[in-house]
């Protein structure tokens, strides 16, 4: 099936691909056990029921005092969702995405044993602080799983069954299930800060996992309008050593033919030609955009993003 990409058996892929996602669940179980877990923080996600779970369940089973282990609870939901999710949507989850929540589940209980569950950082009185580091370490646990082409599972494989039959987008509907388990949250701990903090770990998480994916740039797309395009073309080719693409318009007032400069430059560079074009048009027309992946000539390839990935 498209769905699934395997590659060769030992390969120097095949290595890379399997460390990332041990290290991915590693790093996400440890955001879990070491900021979030002890304070109830309810960040979505089947982790995020089984925290709300294994506070209800405190002082109900014998062998398990403190509750049942978030990490087991959380494979025990994982794996009936997979089944579904195979069964509704086809062969789109593959071993690596078991072998990822069998992985980090094991981890973060296996962790909660070595470090214990009740404030084990002593940041009680930090929340804000634990939910930052805890949403940085769960994204980048999450980002390294997803480069190795697995998924986290969970409230992914909710969102993507809605989205066959709502027809909404599965990033619509993914904050939609995780925002109603941000609430289910509110309703068992009554307490308002917890699903202030809990949207904050999403939000967080979501900003690392497109930076461990897309890595960080800080190139700029300028789109220029000026009636000195030829000056500035020579000050982008010949001086930033850049190059550009001219784009034809035309003026939406008066009609007049307008050539437009669409090139790509980073930080330092951006701050040079916009020195340069005010002091030859301070009548120019710019549009900066930060641009979060550039592939081609200049930059990385796409062959170099295809064959790292």
């Amino acid at each position: 099936m498209a769905f699934l990409q395997s590659e060769k058996a030992f390969s120097k892929k095949w290595f890379k691909s399997w460390s990332l996602i041990t290290l991915g669940a590693f790093i996400l179980a440890a955001g879990f056990v070491l900021f979030i877990n002890p304070y109830n923080i309810v960040p979505g996600g089947v982790y995020g029921i089984s925290i709300v779970v294994h506070y209800l369940t405190k002082d109900m089973i014998s062998f398990w005092p403190e509750g049942i282990p978030i990490g087991l609870f959380g494979l025990v939901l994982n794996i009936p969702l997979t089944f579904l999710g195979i069964k509704i949507l086809g062969p789109r989850f593959g071993v690596k995405t078991v072998i990822g929540f069998v992985l980090t589940s094991v981890f973060m209980d296996v962790l909660t044993i070595f470090v214990g569950e009740n404030d084990p950082l002593g940041l009680q009185d930090e929340l804000l602080l634990s939910c930052i580091f805890g949403a940085v370490l769960i994204g980048i646990g999450l980002g390294l799983i997803f480069k190795s082409k697995a998924t986290s599972g969970g409230s992914d494989i909710i969102a993507m069954i809605l989205a066959k039959y709502t027809k909404l987008p599965v990033g619509q509907l993914l904050i939609y299930v995780d925002s109603a388990i941000v609430l289910l949250g509110l309703v068992v701990f009554k307490d308002w800060k917890i699903p202030l903090y809990s949207w904050l770990v999403i939000y967080i998480t979501g900003k690392v996992i497109d930076m461990v994916i897309e890595g960080a740039n800080y190139a700029k797309l300028l789109l220029i309008i000026s009636d000195k395009h030829e000056q500035i073309r020579d000050k982008i080719i010949n001086d930033l050593e850049r190059g550009g693409t001219y784009l034809i318009g035309e003026g939406m007032y008066n009609y007049k033919p307008k050539k437009m400069i669409y090139t790509v430059v980073n930080r330092r560079e951006m701050a040079i030609l916009e020195d340069f074009i005010h002091k030859i048009d301070p009548d120019a027309f710019l549009t900066v955009v930060d641009a979060k992946e550039i592939l081609g000539e200049g930059f990385k390839s796409l062959g170099e993003k295809v064959s790292s990935n």
